[in-house]
């Protein structure tokens, strides 16, 4: 710790006045040595400089003082040249300390923010590349997003994924505000989880609790199915939708009594579980949360009539709905570009808006949103910005690229992994790629390894076996030794992709 003490007095941190530390905020770092301290991460509270700073690549919450030290933060201290010098864990612990001072830090609701982006990082260590990209546009940055699937590949927790963002974005002295999404979940057990740890967004997963059976019932069979619906529901249904056509700004959404019924059958268990939730949360955080309903988890497109009836039953349960993700025609696959007519998914997306400005404008939510590029300009479009894009892996793909560039033979050796990963992967995630296609290693010049990650197949492979890549003893330690090593890289990557993916939607710069 003597080169950070040595570095904190060479930079006069101690000196400084408060104007100095915010002038000298220029996104750079300071070194000495093995020691580095990240400028934009510099604040003063009291007589006490707190910064994120690093020995030998070791990332670490470190705090300064002329005086002995006393601040709830643990970990060990030194003196020497003058100065109390306190060493602390990325943890969720040091965390829930450090947010006392630094509010900021906290994932807040984004309710009331109009674009917001999903930034779901399986690695802790991408949030300062997708902030940089991020701040330069007028949107809001979902950092800590992560469903359970991923939590439990990656051997996490929901206050790892937390604590994690929560540090980078002190690291890069981020102020506007962020968010946090418990993804996917399906349970109140899972949801308290994830609210325990301060996650302010819940994506409420309602597969589990929908009967999408219903969907292939003959009328007769429809009918039958719903004369044994209590008759309250039965008369409100039929008062509400039967026969009705909706108006939703320039377009129509027609329901047939057949169509309304079928609804209430598929969908019926699915809303009242909704309201369960919506309860739960509320009463836990006030109205400072932002519940997203995913219907996106199903083998068929959502149609708008049944999106249109699933917003109109939520809303007559008193759901408070930040966004809603249907799912829509074609294919959103992991990481890739959007499979399927464009011009068909134009028509049905388009009116899909509608309903939702109509209906409380709330969020419409794209979910496996990455790299959707020649989608993007429709979203932005129908959307007006008013949207949630929902990304995870296209960062972790980022962190693959950063190994191919700076480290090649660690690449091959996980590239090669990852057939024999694959198997078990493709349990968990639906992709349609042919593996068969991805050009062989052998041959292929260092310099080309790029190639992996922009071709469609090996992408989807190298996407969906996180998991074993990240767990395998031999590959663990040297990937992150690498992405701290290259860190710079690794940001730019990021920051990159992410601005590619803000411009394509069309959002604003600030």
């Amino acid at each position: 710790m003597n080169q950070i003490i040595a570095l904190i007095a060479k930079e006069r941190l101690l000196h400084i006045s408060n104007g100095a530390i915010r002038r000298s905020k220029d996104g750079g770092v300071s070194s000495l040595g093995d020691a580095v301290i990240y400028r934009n991460s510099v604040y003063r509270h009291g007589n006490v400089i707190y910064f994120i700073g690093t020995i030998k690549g070791e990332k670490n919450l470190f705090l300064a003082s002329r005086d002995p030290l006393s601040t709830g933060i643990t970990g060990p201290t030194v003196f020497e040249n003058e100065i109390h010098l306190k060493k602390g864990d990325i943890s969720y612990e040091n965390y829930l300390v450090l947010k006392k001072n630094f509010p900021f830090i906290i994932p807040m609701s984004l309710r009331k923010k109009r674009t917001t982006i999903g930034c779901g990082d399986r690695l802790g260590k991408a949030t300062p590349g997708q902030l940089r990209a991020i701040a330069r546009y007028d949107a809001y940055p979902v950092l800590a997003q992560q469903s359970i699937r991923e939590l439990t590949l990656t051997k996490r927790t929901y206050k790892h994924v937390v604590a994690d963002a929560a540090f980078l974005v002190f690291q890069e002295g981020y102020e506007r505000g962020y968010g946090a999404d418990g993804d996917h979940l399906k349970t109140i057990a899972d949801i308290d989880t994830a609210l325990d740890a301060g996650m302010p967004m819940i994506t409420l997963d309602l597969t589990n609790v929908m009967n999408p059976s219903a969907a292939a019932l003959s009328d007769d069979e429809v009918e039958s199915a719903f004369a044994k619906l209590p008759a309250d529901t039965q008369n409100r249904i039929v008062r509400s939708y039967a026969g009705k056509t909706f108006r939703c700004g320039s377009e129509t959404v027609a329901l047939s009594a057949i169509e309304a019924k079928r609804c209430a059958l598929m969908y019926g268990a699915a809303m009242d579980f909704s309201k369960e939730v919506n309860e739960h949360i509320r009463a836990k955080r006030g109205t400072a949360y932002d519940l997203e309903i995913s219907i996106d988890e199903t083998t068929t497109p959502t149609l708008p009539s049944h999106h249109l009836y699933i917003i109109k039953e939520l809303n007559h349960r008193s759901v408070l709905v930040n966004s809603l993700a249907p799912r829509f025609i074609g294919e959103f696959q992991k990481g890739i570009d959007y499979i399927g007519s464009i011009d068909e998914f134009e028509r049905q997306f388009r009116v899909h808006c509608a309903i939702a400005k109509a209906n409380g404008n709330y969020k419409i939510s794209v979910h496996s949103g990455s790299d959707k590029f020649s989608a993007f300009p429709i979203v932005g479009k129908y959307t007006g910005g008013r949207l949630h894009l929902k990304t995870a892996g296209t960062s972790w793909l980022e962190a693959m690229r950063t190994i191919a560039m700076k480290n090649p033979a660690l690449y091959r050796s996980m590239h090669e992994k990852a057939f024999s990963y694959a198997p078990d992967a493709l349990k968990l995630y639906h992709i349609t790629a042919d593996f068969k296609k991805i050009p062989p290693l052998d041959g292929m010049k260092d310099s080309d390894l790029g190639i992996y990650l922009q071709a469609n197949e090996s992408r989807q492979l190298l996407h969906i076996t996180y998991g074993g890549l990240l767990n395998d003893s031999e590959l663990r330690a040297p990937f992150f030794e690498t992405l701290a090593r290259f860190e710079g890289d690794h940001y730019a990557n990021l920051s990159s992709h992410f601005e590619k993916h803000l411009a394509s939607l069309g959002i604003r710069k600030r």
